[in-house]
């Protein structure tokens, strides 16, 4: 009797099969709005459970159809498969637009992160309005870092997940190069070329820096 009893108790703590753990992310994840961690995951599943393999294993089972177990940053979502997403286009069109210097702030910090406004602004050459950075805030597109161990200990400024998601990006060593950000729209040229506002001395080398900071990226 006390055996049965024993071996009640610790089927209780017994995690369930794999197939079991991957329905639980699976579900876990169709209804998330955001992308979930390895964490969160687990916090909300039975004991024992490992949601990292399950998470493995669920990827394996999404590849090739129409929806893709994707990892963004250190998180984890299920998204339109590339190939299919015209089918997720809407007639109508947002508007918003990011200005000239906003799209630089970005690309450096993207680049260069972490970033100081003042590292931002000598990269450029030139300052950067409180509103530049506000409005990247707002878009959720950049965030405060960590401060530098440097006198005055200035905030720092990196992209967020929701960026990396926005752009189909792993981590921000996935950046791709400058055409290849002008084809996602994030260095879209706007206007025809006889148009465009003239680098002018002082003034930001955007592909330079792009350059220069994918190259900082990938030094350890």
């Amino acid at each position: 009797m006390a055996e049965e009893i024993e071996d009640q108790e610790e089927s209780l703590f017994e995690a369930p099969p794999m197939a079991e753990q991957e329905r639980m992310c699976e579900a876990i994840l169709f209804a998330s709005a955001e992308p979930v961690t390895v964490r969160e995951l687990e916090s909300r599943m039975p004991h024992g459970c490992d949601a990292a393999e399950a998470l493995v294993h669920l990827r394996k089972r999404y590849e090739g159809r129409g929806v893709h177990l994707v990892k963004v940053g250190d998180a984890w979502a299920l998204r339109t498969a590339s190939d299919l997403a015209f089918l997720m286009q809407k007639e109508t069109t947002e508007t918003r637009k990011l200005s000239r210097a906003a799209i630089e702030t970005l690309a450096i910090i993207a680049y260069h992160q972490p970033v100081t406004r003042a590292e931002i602004e000598e990269i450029r050459g030139v300052s950067i309005s409180r509103g530049t950075v506000d409005q990247l805030l707002e878009m959720e597109w950049i965030r405060f870092g960590r401060r530098k161990m440097t006198p005055g200990r200035p905030v720092t400024f990196v992209v967020t997940p929701t960026f990396l998601d926005h752009f189909g990006l792993e981590s921000a060593r996935d950046l791709p190069g400058l055409k290849e950000l002008r084809a996602a729209g994030l260095l879209e040229n706007r206007l025809p070329p006889d148009q465009m506002p003239q680098v002018g001395e002082g003034d930001v080398d955007i592909e330079e820096a792009v350059e220069e900071g994918q190259s900082e990226l990938f030094e350890d």
